[in-house]
């Protein structure tokens, strides 16, 4: 009976450990599927500008397509790597992160009157987007080595110092990714130094407000700022058309939508409609319906994460896990709050939907992080 038992235990602990080293194909389905929702959307929403700039239907197709695939392949390479190794180089990360964003305030290359990208030709990047990543694994880290040994106080102070710098460099080129930055390494301190959070509230909340205000009210933010307040139709052949005309295809889907392929605001009333604004040709092809579903799928993959992260082994991977959470959570409100008018207009991508090679690239290494995460941890237990 008790060789029985053991030999129970034995194959019990075997299975676990089998279960424990498997990928979560129910995280890889979501993100498979929301690539393959945006690949579609952006040949839908970019078939009129790829003829009229390109001579070709599907040249935004063919790229979205080639970082779609490889996007996919670095997620489950990085997946089989393990995440500590990112840790070894979070320092030179976080220097090539303020050096790259303050090398595109003086030689970025200028795209739509926004001087965001760093690169040569059709090869580039923003840094925007590596700095995202970068307060991800260097926050994470910090906090998780220094809980432990530092004063709560003096380690908030420190890490909210760490934040700070690069998300005044991106808010000196643009505001809201600034705030997903900043909000991405609040949120990691939060969980890592859950008793500060009333000191948290007292210092960080002034200061946010206060800055963002000045950013906000300082140039064409201003404008933006003062239209939202007006209301876009206080000037419609100007700064309130790109709304108006979002508006127009969001009202215009209905329930059902006007059936794939078939909007009229993506023939050059909305600019360049597979960028930010791609949620508005979703809502005018795919109607209330689609919209919903394509929410109901990043609801989904959030919570799936929130799976992996409540049965992460140590502290390091439930900050990391935390961070992507919150930084796909933050981009789809501004997203579809800025489509909807509920915010004023700023530039936000809506995760794997919008139209881009690198943001599309740092995310899938985001992703690949968090499923490596998933394969170490005790995610059997959880389902």
């Amino acid at each position: 009976m008790h060789e029985t038992t053991n030999n129970r235990h034995r194959r019990r602990r075997s299975f676990l450990r089998k279960k424990k080293n498997q990928t979560d194909f129910t995280l890889v389905a979501i993100i498979v599927i929301l690539i393959i929702f945006g690949i579609i959307m952006i040949y839908s929403s970019s078939y009129y500008y790829s003829i009229n700039m390109f001579n070709d239907s599907s040249h935004l197709l063919k790229r979205q397509l080639m970082w779609g695939v490889l996007g996919i392949v670095v997620m489950l390479v990085v997946s089989r790597i393990d995440f500590h190794i990112f840790n070894r180089f979070a320092l030179l990360m976080y220097i090539l992160s303020i050096g790259f964003l303050v090398l595109v305030l003086f030689v970025g290359i200028e795209v739509n009157g926004s001087r965001r990208w760093l690169g040569v030709g059709q090869l580039r990047f923003q840094p925007s987007e590596f700095a995202k990543l970068t307060i991800i694994i260097v926050v994470s880290y910090v906090a998780s080595k220094m809980v432990n040994h530092l004063d709560k106080y003096r380690l908030m102070f420190f890490i909210l110092f760490l934040i700070a710098i690069p998300s005044a460099l991106v808010g000196l080129k643009n505001m809201s990714t600034a705030i997903v930055v900043f909000a991405v390494g609040t949120a990691i301190l939060f969980v890592a130094v859950p008793k500060v959070y009333k000191l948290l509230l007292i210092t960080v909340v002034p200061g946010v407000v206060l800055g963002g205000i000045g950013i906000a009210f300082a140039g064409y933010r201003l404008d933006r700022v003062k239209i939202w307040l007006e209301g876009p139709w206080s000037d419609p052949l100007n700064l309130g058309y790109q709304t108006i005309q979002s508006l127009y295809a969001i009202g215009t889907g209905g329930l059902f939508g006007t059936g794939l392929g078939q909007s009229m605001q993506k023939r050059g009333f909305i600019p360049e409609a597979h960028n930010d604004i791609i949620f508005s040709i979703v809502c005018e092809e795919l109607g209330l319906v689609g919209a919903i579903v394509l929410i109901i799928l990043f609801v989904l993959l959030i919570w799936r994460c929130m799976v992996i992260a409540s049965n992460c082994s140590d502290l390091n991977s439930l900050l990391i896990v935390v961070g992507v959470m919150a930084q796909i959570g933050l981009q789809v409100i501004i997203n579809v709050a800025v489509v909807t008018n509920s915010i004023p207009a700023t530039g936000m991508t809506l995760p794997f939907i919008s139209y881009g090679g690198s943001s599309l690239l740092f995310l899938m290494i985001e992703m690949g992080m968090v499923l490596g995460i998933a394969r170490k941890s005790k995610i059997s237990k959880a389902g």
